[in-house]
């Protein structure tokens, strides 16, 4: 009975302590504007509110004397305040530093100030600060360690990323992409930029060890935007548009016709029988000089009247055209105390300066939260995207680049002449844009999920379950008519491909957090399944009826050329467990185990483990720190960990067949053969990472940011192995050889100048990373064939070297290499080592063995920098990106610069003997390209673009109010103005951006710049 007493007592006497209090106030900014989505949360618990329209809350708790409610907002100072009875409490939040803010970091989301990893964040302002087509393009020149590149501005064209560089040479160096907590199989390009809240991109093996074997690229988490639960009561409208013309920012520098034609006389003066320009007494006309009878040998007649009438076809201005960008976004977004929900739809169109090219998007998005107790979360994220791209491996504006400039393009009618010149691999350009002639078409379908469910089991702990399906169809259909260079005349081509892709995922998610006395601990357990279905079938056809069938009637063809299918099929079933733990926010602790199991490898290696592990050490927390005025924070970091591979095909590891051909008697049939070598033993790529970091804050904000140095070595490269044909095989996939990046990053936001209503921000981010092989399938031994060098970048330029060009007086210096005036002069790198440094005495000759490095594609660094400009409701703001370093190898100049006198090409200067340059050899109509002319295809890719320039004017509130919104901004913008580049200005190339997949100037459209005007309303 007494015990009994006793407890009732106690339960009565905390009862008469905890009261339900109804509490309610304000959160504005110390400059009195109202903070909307602001949260206040009873310290200790999950209970909160979050902020109105108007910055009020509401907030029902219960409460005793010592309960503090604490006040945050995403870039302002977090404030805590103790309740002591009050029923209204009012708070000024100050801005901040972002250290502050909340980043997600997988399965969770912590404070910067207690992240231990490598951990870069980008906003939704800083997304919609200008026009972009897709996510890529906002994190390019402002994120540390980050590499967007994107080479050609065709519509809907995807930037390729690369976190810390690239590690291997046949698994995928793609990152991984996670929406809304679900890890996507395809790509982020189908997302609507306008629906982003927030991206973050983990780098370092401890930040992304917790994604496993997925993660070995880094992995860059994308989170859409959501109502807020518990505060906002009124729905608000938002509506955001662009509308701009998009242009060429320059031309090509071809001949015009007077220099073409003399170019033309000039490669009949180089070759080496001696000159067949010559006049009727059987002369040779000189350089600079031209002869009518000479040319009437030389010249047909549509050529002849060219230069007599001084004609330059320009036929690059017939096929650009002034191209159109839009957008239009409208969303809708709202809550109560149960459900919050967020509704947006899109249209997207993209129309190129090239006649055929273009992309169109839309888009419909549904993300919904509802809370059906004070202990069961429900949510469901929905993502429906249609898109037509019309296009992508088309090229028309690239024919016009040699097209023969004294022709004629059309008749005194009008019409196209399709041979505008007697030479036969030269068809008229504008017969590739005739309607129905090239048809290149993608349409694409996506719908994608995420469902959750979050259950709290008692104080602390909780369980989600989280299940995300992504449905795909892609139909790409070609056709080519019979009027069009592939063609030129003979009967139309037409082929389909069709795509299907379903992924799904499937989480189970157990968190319990718990803080005792000074101690913070987090855990996370989670277990994982995902499952690929990807189908594709294809067919193509020669000899469609019917032109106008197009390629939707390939029944009708008369020759089936080919037809395929394919299935492909993957699994990954994965284990993981985390600890994030903090004493007193000094000392911090986060450990990470995962373990995957992935169905590509060998059935003795499926599973793989990847451990991470980060320690911090917050120092501005310290005691003999604590009274500092000047420093905000300053935390060192330090982590390791390991992460695997397994973007590879699948199927590597069995032995597969590949059919052959053979003669039954006197019948065609058909049989299997062995077509590779299984690997059973076939397993992860494994990179592991070092990294050390600091974060710093000083002078209340006005200056802070992070350095970090790091290493990532991955070992175990999926590699062909090479075998001795007479076996049958030529290789085998193993897992042999090594891979190394490092490098330092920078990330700096100084606030320059606050005062007076004027306000002026920079964010300025350095990268540095040096990527090298470390070991091949023999160990130390390069690989020249592959062009593969122990010490050097994945991809590396390995060869002769140019030296200038042959002058008079040294002809027999030029005899004596087998070469003459006016010709490529090599470098003799005999007595040179591999780097070029003299150790030797020349041979006399060049050969193989005269090859040096001359670069890599990798920048020696890159960075960007990022002003922005604010007064009394006018904004400005400008980006400017560069990287510089890297070697290009140059395939537009391979392409238009063969100085062989017989298509147009690239304006240069060449060698005559009144032109006695180093730069270009003398064309010589005798070769198709200069000899060594590979020598002439590498240029110093360094480049600084102006990316964008952004001027916008945010009416004031007593006006908006008038015009019944609530709040109402104009801007213009104009994208990519400006490009600094020795390549493009001294070599008339083209945009120098490149990524590894391509060289620069293949089959690619001009740099462009976009003049846009925007509204962005909410209501």
């Amino acid at each position: 009975m007494k015990k009994c007493l006793l407890t009732i007592s106690s339960v009565l006497f905390f009862c008469a302590m905890l009261t339900a209090q109804n509490i309610k106030g304000k959160v504005s900014s110390d400059k009195g504007e109202p903070l909307v989505g602001a949260s206040v949360v009873v310290k200790g618990t999950t209970e909160g509110a979050i902020t109105d329209l108007d910055g009020n809350y509401t907030l029902t708790a219960k409460t005793t004397k010592a309960t503090t409610l604490v006040f945050s907002y995403v870039g302002y100072n977090t404030q805590e305040v103790a309740v002591n009875n009050q029923s209204e409490i009012n708070i000024q939040l100050s801005e901040g530093s972002s250290l502050n803010e909340l980043v997600v970091v997988g399965y969770g989301t912590q404070k910067k100030s207690q992240l231990t990893g490598a951990i870069s964040s980008i906003s939704a302002k800083q997304i919609t600060e200008m026009p972009i087509t897709n996510v890529a393009q906002a994190l390019q020149g402002r994120v540390a360690g980050v590499d967007v590149s994107q080479s050609g501005s065709k519509p809907g064209s995807v930037p390729t990323i690369r976190v810390r560089g690239r590690r291997s040479f046949r698994a995928s160096n793609d990152p991984l992409y996670v929406v809304d907590g679900i890890a996507l199989s395809g790509g982020y390009e189908d997302l609507n930029p306008n629906d982003v809240a927030s991206v973050e991109i983990l780098k370092d093996a401890t930040a992304t060890a917790i994604y496993g074997a997925r993660g070995a690229n880094g992995v860059i988490i994308i989170t859409t935007k959501r109502g807020a639960l518990g505060g906002q009561k009124k729905t608000t409208v938002s509506y955001d548009t662009y509308v701009g013309s998009t242009e060429a920012l320059d031309k090509i520098n071809l001949f015009t016709g007077a220099e073409f034609a003399e170019y033309i006389r000039e490669s009949r003066r180089g070759i080496v029988s001696g000159s067949t320009y010559k006049d009727a007494a059987g002369n040779p006309v000189p350089t600079g000089k031209s002869d009518a009878f000479a040319d009437s040998k030389l010249f047909e007649a549509v050529e002849l009247d060219g230069i007599a009438n001084n004609r330059t076809t320009d036929y690059q201005s017939m096929l650009l055209q002034k191209g159109i960008q839009q957008n239009h976004s409208l969303g809708v977004q709202g809550g109560n105390d149960r459900t919050a929900f967020y509704i947006s739809g899109s249209f997207f169109r993209d129309k190129g300066i090239s006649y055929g090219l273009d992309y169109t998007r839309m888009s419909l998005r549904g993300n919904i939260d509802h809370k059906i107790n004070d202990n069961l979360k429900v949510g469901l994220s929905s993502y429906t995207m249609y898109s037509i791209r019309n296009g992508s491996s088309l090229n028309p504006y690239g024919f016009t680049l040699q097209q023969n400039p004294l022709g004629k393009a059309r008749d005194s009618l009008g019409n196209i002449i399709f041979a505008p010149t007697n030479d036969a691999l030269l068809t008229n350009p504008l017969s590739e844009i005739v309607p129905g002639a090239q048809i290149d078409e993608q349409k694409r379908y996506r719908i994608f999920n995420s469902l959750y469910a979050e259950l709290k089991l008692m104080e602390g702990l909780s369980y989600r379950v989280n299940f995300g399906p992504d449905f795909t169809i892609q139909r790409a259909g070609r056709f080519v008519g019979a009027l069009t260079n592939a063609r030129k005349g003979g009967e139309a081509l037409a082929s389909t491909d069709d795509r299907v892709g379903f992924n799904w995922l499937l989480e189970n998610i157990v968190n319990y957090n718990k803080s005792f006395g000074k101690h913070n601990l987090g855990l996370t357990a989670l277990h994982s399944i995902q499952k690929d279905n990807f189908q594709l079938s294809n067919i193509s056809v020669q000899g469609v009826p019917a032109e106008t069938q197009s390629f939707h009637n390939l029944g009708n063809a008369s020759t089936v050329l080919g037809v395929g299918s394919t299935l492909i099929e993957r699994s990954i079933n994965s284990f993981m467990g985390r600890i994030n733990y903090d004493y007193d926010g000094k000392y911090l602790l986060t450990a990470t185990l995962r373990r995957d199991g992935a169905s590509p490898f060998g059935v003795n290696t499926k599973y793989g483990n990847f451990p991470g592990i980060a320690l911090g050490w917050n120092i501005a927390n310290e005691d003999f720190l604590k009274g500092s005025k000047w420093l905000d924070l300053l935390k060192l970091r330090v982590s390791y960990g390991a992460v695997g591979n397994q973007a590879v095909a699948p199927y590597q590891t069995q032995g597969l067949l590949s059919r052959t051909a053979y003669a039954w008697n006197t019948t065609a049939a058909f049989g299997y053969r062995p077509n590779t070598i299984g690997n059973p033993d076939l397993q992860w790529e494994e990179s592991t990472t070092q990294n050390i970091g600091i974060d710093f804050s000083i002078l209340k904000g006005r200056v802070y940011g992070s350095i970090e140095a790091y290493k990532v070595n991955t070992t175990d490269l999926l590699l062909a192995d090479q075998l001795p044909t007479s076996i049958g095989f030529s290789s085998v996939t193993r897992n042999v050889g090594e891979t190394q990046n490092k490098g330092i990053e920078l990330s700096i936001t100084t606030v320059n100048v606050d005062r007076g209503g004027f306000k002026w921000t920079s964010d300025i981010v350095f990268t540095k990373n040096n990527e090298s092989i470390i070991s091949l399938y023999n160990g130390k031994v390069d690989d020249l064939g592959n062009r593969w060098f122990i010490g050097k970048p994945l991809t590396a330029f390995f060869d002769l070297k140019k030296d200038g060009i042959w002058q008079l007086g040294e002809e027999d210096k030029a005899k004596a290499y087998g070469s003459r005036v006016g010709q490529i002069k090599v470098n003799d790198n005999n007595g040179r080592d591999a780097n070029g440094k003299l150790t030797g005495a020349p041979d006399g000759k060049i050969n193989a063995d005269d090859r040096v490095f001359l670069g890599s594609e990798i920048p020696d660094w890159s960075g960007g920098i990022t002003n922005r400009f604010s007064y009394k409701g006018f904004d400005f703001s400008f980006i400017l990106y560069a990287r510089i370093g890297q070697t290009i190898r140059s395939a537009f100049h391979a392409d238009n610069n063969q100085l062989a006198g017989r298509y147009q090409q690239i304006k240069v200067d060449y060698w005559t003997p009144i032109n006695p340059t180093n730069e270009f050899p003398r064309p010589n109509k005798d070769q198709e390209f200069p000899v060594n002319n590979t020598t002439l295809l590498y240029f110093d890719g360094s480049f600084v673009k102006l990316r964008n320039i952004n001027f916008g004017y945010t009416l004031p509130s007593n006006l908006t109010k008038k015009l019944g919104v609530e709040s109402l901004r104009v801007f213009s913008s104009i994208q990519q103005p400006k490009i600094w580049s020795e390549y493009r200005d001294k070599y008339n190339g083209v945009d120098p951006e490149v990524n590894e997949s391509s060289s620069t100037g293949g089959g690619i459209t001009p740099a462009t710049k976009v003049i846009t005007v925007g509204v962005n309303v909410k209501f």
